[in-house]
C-alpha cells in the first residue's frame, strides 16, 4: 500500500516544481507568482511570440514569454527562451530559478540544479531557490541532503511552506504519516491559496482516509 500511496504525492509535488516561479529573496516567498503577462489577454501568448521574433535581444519580452511557456507546460520552448534571457542576463535569479524548474520538468535534474545554485550564489537566503533545489535532489533519491536542506530552509525561514511542503513528501515516502499530515496542514495554514497548499489538502485527504482504515 505505501508504494500506492506514494504515486499521487510525487505527482503533486511535480506539478508545483513545473510551475513557474518568482523566486525572491524575503522569508515565505509565493513559490508560483504570475508574471504581468500571464494575466493579460489570451492572445498575449502570440503577441509576445512576435515580439521575440522581431527582436529576441528584449530581456522582459524573453523572460515573459519563458514564464508563459512554463506555465502552459510547453517545457521545450520555456526552455529555449529563458536560455536566451539567461544569456543576456546571466546573474537575474529569477531567470536562473524558473530555468531550473524547466529542466527539472524536463527530467534533467543536474542541470535544473546548477541554475538553483546559480540563484543562491546571488541571493543566498531565497527560500524558494532552496526549495526548488531539495526537491529536485529528492527527485533523484538524495533523500539525506535534500532533508537536510529543507530543515536549514525553515530554520532560517519558519514561514517557508514551500519547505514543509517537500518535508511532507519526505515522511509521507518513508511511511511517517502523521508527521506528513503535520507538515502538509502547516502549509496549508501559511499559505491557504498556493498551489502547494492546493496538493497539500488532497494529499491529507488521502493520508487520512488511508490511515483511518
Amino acid at each position: 500500500m505505501k508504494r500506492l500511496m506514494t504515486i499521487p504525492l510525487c505527482l503533486s509535488l511535480v506539478a508545483v516544481v513545473a510551475s513557474p516561479v518568482c523566486a525572491q529573496g524575503n522569508a515565505g516567498a509565493p513559490a508560483v507568482e504570475k508574471s504581468p503577462a500571464l494575466v493579460a489577454a489570451a492572445d498575449s501568448l502570440p503577441q509576445l511570440e512576435k515580439a521575440v521574433a522581431k527582436d529576441s535581444t528584449r530581456f522582459d519580452d524573453l523572460y515573459a514569454l519563458g514564464v508563459m511557456y512554463l506555465d502552459q507546460d510547453n517545457v521545450g520552448h520555456a526552455i529555449k527562451v529563458l536560455t536566451k534571457a539567461h544569456v543576456l542576463r546571466p546573474k537575474d535569479h529569477r531567470v536562473s530559478v524558473n530555468l531550473g524548474a524547466a529542466f527539472d520538468a524536463n527530467g534533467q535534474a543536474d542541470v535544473a540544479q546548477v541554475h538553483y545554485r546559480e540563484a543562491l550564489a546571488q541571493f543566498p537566503d531565497d527560500s524558494v531557490a532552496s526549495c526548488r533545489l531539495a526537491s529536485s535532489l529528492y527527485s533523484q533519491a538524495k533523500h539525506a541532503e535534500a532533508t537536510a536542506l529543507l530543515q536549514e530552509i525553515i530554520k532560517k525561514s519558519p514561514r517557508s511552506y514551500c519547505a514543509y511542503f517537500t518535508l511532507g513528501v519526505a515522511f509521507a515516502d518513508a511511511g511517517i504519516y502523521k508527521d506528513a499530515v503535520r507538515m502538509w496542514r502547516k502549509v496549508v495554514e501559511l499559505a491557504p491559496t498556493s498551489p502547494e497548499a492546493i496538493s497539500a489538502r488532497e494529499s491529507i485527504d488521502v493520508l487520512e482516509r488511508y490511515i483511518g482504515r
